[in-house]
């Protein structure tokens, strides 16, 4: 018998908490899928919402909420600079606040929790690659510290929750994920760069764009995300979870002007306060305890990626001729080929 359980997702119609919603879903459990609206959008959930499993409410974490269920994956917080950096205050709200609210709704139905931590607890780091005994390099006073020393926060109320009152936690942190669903004016690089090469606009690096990011597709860490949840009581917590394979900003910014086929030329500006200079997750404890890594190259999830984007700026323009040029060269077709029957190789 399928072991049906009654599921809390708080950012739930966020990026990743739709594709988080949808795997519960597709695996016969009843979701509850909370969130504000803040920073998730309707869209991201539209097409769960005539399904017999699925629910959805309008609330902010920040709020203690009562229900009744039996696991909990606390997702909500704005995730991007432009986001957490528009009302500090409350992300970290969100962060502090909604832990306590989420672990005490765990405490009391004796649910199992997980936490969405992230890469950002690392700081701008000393340690390269970050394994998670790593404590990390953070400006406590910076403007990124509203959603960095929140996250932390977070961290040490889990923590604390598991030790003083038998909450059984679970915990990732999240390296910098892409997909279909991003936000195309969320201000991450992923998006930024592809709205821009789409758009046929200069692409916007910040310093010489040497830093380091090491880039994980939405798919895979969902898988990461379910690995870890079912994963034994005993295990050791947190877990990085995020694609190891590091590339330059620079060399983000020229795979995708040559995916979409863009002219875009690279401008530069200085680079913003406490921006980490890399950053590269250790995933050997995810490959050793969850038996996870990920699968999906940069190339190939790219591709996927700006797909979707090329979609969502097409119902947003009244001509979106040059864009859908540009997806029929990461496909490997063009629109005359489709307009005649017929196709081209896909690109490697």
């Amino acid at each position: 018998m399928l072991d049906t359980k009654r599921i809390l997702v708080t950012g739930g119609s966020g990026f990743l908490g739709s594709f988080l919603c949808e795997s519960l879903l597709d695996d016969g459990h009843d979701v509850l899928c909370v969130d504000n609206f803040q920073t998730g959008a309707r869209e991201n959930v539209r097409h769960l919402l005539d399904h017999p499993r699925f629910e959805m409410l309008r609330h902010d974490v920040t709020v203690p909420l009562w229900v009744e269920v039996d696991e909990i994956w606390n997702l909500a917080c704005p995730a991007s600079p432009v986001h957490y950096q528009t009302d500090p205050v409350q992300t970290v709200k969100t962060s502090v606040m909604g832990a306590i609210n989420m672990l005490g709704l765990a405490k009391r139905t004796k649910s199992k929790i997980f936490q969405a931590s992230t890469s950002e607890v690392y700081g701008d780091p000393r340690v390269h690659p970050q394994p998670e005994g790593y404590w990390g390099n953070v400006n406590p006073i910076g403007p990124r510290s509203c959603y960095d020393e929140g996250k932390r926060c977070a961290e040490t109320l889990f923590f604390d929750y598991q030790r003083q009152c038998g909450v059984n936690i679970r915990m990732a942190r999240i390296f910098n994920t892409y997909g279909p669903r991003m936000n195309p004016y969320d201000g991450r690089v992923v998006s930024n760069f592809i709205v821009q090469a789409l758009k046929g606009e200069p692409i916007t690096l910040y310093g010489e764009g040497q830093q380091t990011r090491s880039f994980c597709y939405v798919e895979d860490l969902i898988r990461g995300f379910r690995a870890l949840m079912d994963a034994p009581d005993d295990t050791p917590m947190p877990i990085n979870l995020g694609n190891p394979g590091e590339f330059t900003i620079r060399e983000l910014a020229e795979i995708i002007n040559e995916l979409t086929g863009s002219q875009s030329r690279m401008v530069y500006r200085p680079l913003p306060q406490d921006d980490p200079t890399q950053r590269r997750p250790d995933i050997t404890r995810a490959k050793e305890l969850l038996g996870w890594e990920p699968k999906i190259a940069l190339r190939e999830g790219l591709i996927r990626t700006i797909e979707h984007f090329d979609e969502v700026l097409t119902r947003a323009a009244a001509s979106a001729t040059p864009r859908r040029v540009a997806v029929d060269h990461v496909r490997g077709t063009t629109a005359a080929a489709r307009a005649n029957g017929t196709t081209h190789a896909a690109l490697p």
